[in-house]
């Protein structure tokens, strides 16, 4: 795994997520590369919420997907995880 650098920034620091810049409190500018990282609730393919409700792009993580095939409706009852998004009517593979 490769290592990972964190910035500490001084507490007078800004940081403009839109352009990724850090402006330091001595008024040295650098750019910086920001990571940002979203964690998925897993559920079974029966417990996924209704995908009407979740609405066009939801996405989730199911762990039983059986024979998963990326744009089909995902189908319970395998032992396969596998991201999944809502097309506005059902849970699909991808």
């Amino acid at each position: 795994m490769a290592d990972i650098s964190i910035l500490q920034l001084p507490p007078a620091t800004y940081l403009n997520v839109n352009d990724v810049t850090v402006i330091v409190q001595d008024g040295v500018t650098k750019k910086a590369a920001i990571a940002l990282f979203q964690g998925s609730t897993t559920y079974t393919v029966a417990a996924l919420p209704n995908a009407t409700t979740s609405g066009l792009g939801a996405r989730a993580f199911v762990t039983n997907a059986l024979s998963p095939t990326f744009g089909s409706t995902v189908v319970g009852g395998g032992a396969v995880a596998t991201p999944v998004y809502s097309d506005g009517t059902n849970w699909k593979v991808g």
